[in-house]
């Protein structure tokens, strides 16, 4: 595992819109290895291997992470914003954040009291920062409105294979991706794979539409994270049990063709990887809904990391389910080729 690229994404920030730190790191790491680069104009970075091949297998993990963004600055220098994607707000009061400006990070602290912390349907209108200014007109000085923000906090690598952090939701999804094209790589594909790291992803997706329409995929896989339910107040019947060190979690669903995930199952067995499942009603809410309608329709899976404390500032996952993914993306590139027949009959 490469571990110096993984920290460098989760020490970077991109909250949705202002993902240029995030995509810059992607797009340094991936010339190693890459046979073509490519930028598009909402920002997502996209690492292609055998380009000339016209059968292609797109990945995409969402460089975007849900945050804050500054919408008024009072006259006694505190800042007032709004959420970018579903922030809980009550898990701000009381905690560091950094502000970043044209001019450099901007620390602050939130402000917090007995009300606030009381209040369970507080919303982001609550939230006020405290950058230390002690007025308006010097608040100004340094932050400006639309400045995005999110929780000043760090990795941390907890007991056995287990590590916390700020927006593995989706970092994770981008480490994967790029490093199982890595792996394609060296393990010899034949299919084109282009590995996108979207923009975009926690409010509304966009990225990946742009992304995927000029790739013109046969197959997409959306690389996120979902919800662990092996700690207190989960419920695995509400969409199936996963758990931190159980292996990849496979998406079915009625936008999901079963031939797709098959062929996904077939390299798992072959590689001895254990798959967890999940089950999405309708909507996967994930980068996967939008590459599935682009150009004449792709069909597409969900495979996720398991995760504990989703969009949080301690987000808490497995690294042996994070290898295990990689690994299983792999095999599964090296085992397409453009003779599969991806309809369910016929």
């Amino acid at each position: 595992m490469n571990k110096n690229f993984l920290y460098k994404l989760l020490n970077a920030r991109g909250v949705s819109g202002s993902e240029t730190p995030v995509e810059k790191i992607v797009y340094e790491y991936v010339q190693q290895f890459a046979d073509k680069v490519d930028v598009d104009v909402m920002g997502s970075v996209t690492a292609t291997i055998n380009p000339e091949v016209p059968f292609k297998v797109m990945l995409a993990g969402h460089a975007d992470e849900i945050g804050l963004r500054v919408t008024h600055i009072e006259d006694n220098g505190l800042i007032r914003v709004s959420r970018v994607g579903g922030i809980y707000a009550t898990a701000f009061p009381g905690h560091k954040v950094v502000i970043d400006t044209a001019g450099g990070p901007v620390y602050g602290a939130v402000l917090t009291d007995r009300q606030l912390v009381t209040d369970g349907n507080m919303g982001a209108d609550k939230l006020r920062i405290d950058i230390g200014a002690k007025t308006g007109d010097e608040a100004r000085e340094y932050v400006s409105i639309g400045d995005p923000a999110t929780f000043d906090t760090n990795y941390r690598e907890l007991l056995g294979d287990r590590m916390t952090a700020r927006a593995f939701d989706d970092r994770i999804g981008v480490f994967v991706v790029m490093e199982a094209l890595r792996l394609a790589k060296e393990q010899g594909a034949v299919i084109g794979v282009s590995a996108s790291a979207t923009v975009g992803e926690e409010v509304g997706a966009f990225g990946a539409f742009f992304a995927a329409s000029a790739v013109k995929p046969a197959i997409g896989i959306a690389v996120d994270v979902t919800y662990a339910t092996d700690t207190p107040f989960t419920d695995p019947a509400a969409a199936g049990n996963v758990v931190l060190g159980g292996g990849p979690v496979l998406c079915k669903g009625p936008g999901i063709p079963n031939t797709v995930n098959e062929c996904i199952e077939a390299s798992a067995d072959a590689l001895d990887i254990k798959l967890q499942y999940e089950v999405s009603g309708g909507r996967t809410h994930t980068d996967g809904d939008s590459i599935t309608r682009t150009n004449s329709g792709v069909p597409f899976t969900v495979l996720s990391i398991p995760l504990r404390y989703m969009h949080s500032p301690a987000e808490v996952l497995s690294l042996s389910d994070v290898e295990k993914t990689v690994e299983l993306l792999a095999g599964f590139l090296c085992d397409c080729s453009a003779n599969m027949n991806l309809k369910p009959f016929g």
